[in-house]
């Protein structure tokens, strides 16, 4: 029975409505799951019947690899590996520490062009985005602190919308008009985030606003902490965990759905913002970067049911009652643990913990530290326990991503908006390669409804 029919008095004719005919459409309307089997080459959510994604395109920007396929098509666990234009993520990385510089602004160039850039170059795009970090005239105040959000995400993506009535040319979709508008946006994109937070903070919680002018000489790392803290201070350690996060964060290959996105939309040529409006909103769910604030929650879940965080054992119960949906949110899932595409490592998580685990030393976070570290080291054992399983379990960037934006004092609805502040060039550097060889994307669906006859309204 529809618990909705007798309608309470306080429920208006709109409501009563809404909850009748929801009601009707999920009896009536909804996809069964066995259909699926009932059309066997009907990919759902596009991945095959192993797990792996169905390839719909190509693309030179990124490269994910956690598996690999034998001859007889058997998937066999590999250690991960992440390519930015066919470059290991990890040279990148490890290259910057050992020359200790900035390096998000490097990626971001290899994104975009396709190649690492000399020293002209690097020094010339960098001061590009220097100067591209002050919004437009009028913008802070017209766009964003009179129309805040409480959703970060939200204002990002409205944001970016809004930039198309400030760009003189904003529909050209020629090669060097999409590249200024990447530029732009990469530039854009601290401030955009910075100030959607400070407007939600002081609109919503009655905070004292604090808008600091961006440095252009400060890297994109920089930007962003000084923006995000009322007294815009940092330290050097800091800023370059940040940027490391920003590297590691900037691309992620085409296969997942805010790249996808980003191609989908491109495809029918459309303009930039669009695009990229499109893109944040597909990261902006809680199954795709939403998915990083899970950690967190979880964490804070653990604390308040664990006497003694110093006890594993209490820890490792509590751990078993997670995976037998006991505990936190119900859906069996350790979060920080396990990816669509990483099997044995994931590589992120690998880089991320090296600089993470320094952090906690200067901070005098070592306890905290090495709580993460049990839950990934106790996580993937527990799991193949309790659900007499063999697969491998490994730790996404997302567990120790949740340690350093703690330690960073960044608040946790900005950690989905840093995530799309580092993914903007990858975002950026798709859209630019599905232009080059664009044909709009059109993809089938086989339909589960069978023909039926019209009804007369008069005999309905």
């Amino acid at each position: 029975m529809n618990i909705y029919h007798a309608r309470p008095d306080f429920i208006s004719e709109e409501e009563q409505f809404v909850h009748d005919h929801a009601a009707h459409w999920a009896d009536a309307n909804g996809i069964e799951p066995d259909l699926f089997q009932k059309y066997p080459f009907v990919k759902r959510g596009l991945r095959n019947a192993n797990g792996s994604g169905v390839v719909v395109g190509l693309t030179k920007v990124g490269d994910v690899v956690g598996y690999r396929f034998t001859e007889s098509g058997e998937k066999i666990p590999a250690e991960g590996k992440l390519y930015y234009r066919g470059i290991d993520v990890e040279d990148l990385v490890n290259n910057c520490l050992l020359e200790d510089r900035f390096g998000y602004e490097e990626t971001s160039y290899l994104l975009l062009f396709g190649h690492l850039p000399d020293k002209k170059e690097w020094k010339a795009y960098s001061d590009l985005l220097g100067k591209k970090r002050r919004l437009p005239d009028g913008f802070a105040r017209d766009m964003i602190l009179t129309a805040p959000s409480r959703n970060i995400m939200n204002k990002l993506a409205r944001s970016v919308l809004a930039l198309y009535s400030y760009d003189s040319n904003p529909d050209d979709t020629s090669l060097e008009n999409v590249i200024r508008q990447s530029i732009e946006l990469v530039g854009y994109f601290p401030s955009l985030m910075a100030y959607g937070y400070q407007a939600k903070q002081s609109q919503f919680f009655n905070k004292s606003l604090h808008l600091h002018q961006p440095d252009p000489n400060m890297s994109t790392a920089e930007t962003i902490l000084r923006l995000l803290r009322p007294t815009g201070e940092y330290t050097q350690l800091e800023a370059k965990l940040l940027d490391l996060s920003l590297i590691i964060h900037a691309e992620h290959g085409a296969g997942n759905n805010s790249s996808f996105t980003t191609h989908l939309i491109s495809s029918t040529g459309t303009d930039t913002y669009s695009a990229i409006a499109a893109a944040v909103g597909s990261l902006k769910g809680p199954k795709h970067g939403g998915a990083n604030l899970a950690v967190p929650h979880m964490m804070e879940d653990m604390r308040r049911s664990v006497t003694d965080l110093k006890d594993y054992s209490q820890i490792q119960d509590y751990l078993v009652k997670v995976l037998r949906k006991e505990a936190n949110d119900k859906t069996g899932l350790i979060y920080g643990l396990g990816h669509a595409v990483y099997t044995l490592s994931d590589p992120r998580a690998k880089l991320l913990k090296g600089m993470a685990k320094k952090l906690a030393e200067e901070q005098g976070l070592q306890e905290e530290f090495a709580l993460y570290s049990y839950i990934e080291e106790a996580g993937p054992d527990l799991f193949r326990e309790i659900h007499q399983t063999t697969k491998p379990i490994c730790a996404n960037v997302d567990l120790y991503s949740a340690f350093v934006y703690k330690a960073l004092n960044i608040p946790q609805d900005v950690a989905t908006p840093l995530f799309a502040t580092a993914r903007i060039s990858g975002w950026c550097a798709h859209r630019i390669e599905e232009l080059s060889n664009s044909k709009i994307m059109r993809p089938a669906y086989q339909t589960a409804q069978p023909p039926r006859g019209y009804t007369p309204l008069a005999h309905r």
